[in-house]
């Protein structure tokens, strides 16, 4: 993982830097702040990203009674539906694939925190952030790596209320969804998908998680309210 080294040393240098300045108000979960403050620096980089999506979400909502119109009429001809979908796109100067902008441009930023919670060293000395905690929990443990503990123990508590905000933020998401068809359910079910995710990796990764995806939350939110007074 060499192609992530000097990103990770970045993030490590950030990450420190902002638990530091944050300490006098967060004590001991400086650290957990700075991972919150660093995820939605991050997600306002992207925002040019994210308006483009909606974008793209309206002009798809606008040309949804076409779709319809074409699934209906090439119902028993898949390929001719594709070409004739894809027409529509192009001739409307739609991009499909609009949407998934922030969510590709998210990865890397979470590759490199990920790499930054599971790397004993970085640049060559201990990473002392793998002993920083989030009320006792420490912020380079997985969930799966304290199951011997018992459910009730008190590390395994900081990560069922990080579950139960998840899943509260899957929820928010997942009843917002406008779109229709065969990928309706599933693009319903993926937000819960943090919720599983969440336990297999860094309690800091699960942060920037909880963090992306209230931010994802608002800002389309935001983002639909303008749309909706400029109509």
């Amino acid at each position: 993982m060499f192609l992530l080294d000097t990103p990770v040393s970045l993030a490590h240098d950030l990450v420190t830097g902002l638990a530091e300045a944050l300490r006098p108000l967060a004590g001991a979960s400086s650290t957990a702040a700075a991972i919150i403050v660093f995820t939605a620096a991050a997600r306002l980089v992207m925002l040019p990203l994210a308006i483009a999506a909606a974008r793209g979400e309206r002009a798809r909502e606008r040309l949804l009674p076409q779709l319809r119109a074409l699934q209906k009429k090439h119902a028993k001809d898949p390929r001719r539906l594709r070409a004739e979908t894809a027409a529509l796109y192009r001739d409307e100067g739609v991009a499909p694939a609009a949407g998934c902008l922030p969510m590709f441009a998210q990865w890397p930023v979470f590759m490199v925190l990920y790499r930054l919670f599971v790397s004993a060293t970085v640049a060559g000395h201990q990473n002392l952030l793998l002993a920083h905690t989030l009320l006792g929990a420490p912020l380079g443990q997985t969930w799966v790596g304290l199951l011997g503990g018992g459910l009730l123990a008190p590390h395994s508590l900081v990560f069922a209320g990080l579950f139960v905000l998840l899943a509260a933020v899957a929820t928010w998401t997942s009843r917002r969804v406008t779109a229709e068809g065969p990928m309706a359910t599933v693009t319903r079910v993926l937000p819960f998908g943090t919720v599983v995710f969440a336990a297999f990796v860094p309690l800091a990764a699960g942060l920037y998680l909880l963090t992306s995806g209230t931010w994802t939350a608002a800002e389309r939110a935001v983002l639909r309210r303008r749309a909706a007074v400029a109509v």
